[in-house]
């Protein structure tokens, strides 16, 4: 399926989206590392991310193309880039049906330990789209959970052993 081009949105669609789903964790990772790993080393995500098969910088790091698991693929615009505080962007284009405009948000702030993570995603689109990621939550919590989980091994390894050290 080809990309079509969907409607750019601001970064206050972030808060009047028809659709949002939002997801909080905590990680033993400072706000500075994880950033990095979000915003710097864009190509890292599927190492931590498994939905994501790659990410590529574009436009001289304005800008990415994603690609996930099923062969959704999408080109980004970067919207906000604030190191240890928040990382949104847009999505421009996209193969995946019904959806109309997109935008994600991570928001970081330090926890008790580390950083607390809230990642938004959110979206409009035809009718069936809105049902389907409704429906999907369940399962892009589930995505989400496991990918901050492999993040906090990847940025703390000293606190996540290798199975057979002995630690």
């Amino acid at each position: 399926m080809a990309a079509r081009r969907l409607r750019p949105v601001e970064l206050d669609f972030i808060t009047s989206a028809p659709v949002r789903l939002a997801f909080t964790a905590e990680l033993a990772a400072p706000p500075v590392a994880v950033y990095r790993s979000l915003a710097v080393e864009v190509a890292s995500w599927p190492a931590w991310f498994s939905a994501v098969t790659s990410a590529t910088p574009t436009r001289e790091g304005a800008g990415r193309t994603v690609r996930l698991r099923g062969g959704v693929s999408f080109e980004e615009t970067i919207m906000a880039a604030d190191p240890e505080a928040r990382y949104a962007y847009r999505i421009d284009a996209t193969n995946a049906p019904g959806v109309t405009a997109m935008l994600e948000e991570w928001v970081l702030s330090p926890a008790a330990v580390g950083t607390r993570v809230r990642w938004t995603m959110a979206a409009d689109g035809n009718r069936p789209f809105a049902v389907g990621l409704r429906l999907a939550r369940p399962g892009i919590g589930l995505s989400f959970r496991d990918a901050v989980g492999r993040l906090e091994r990847r940025l703390t390894p000293a606190r996540h052993p290798s199975p057979g050290t002995g630690r």
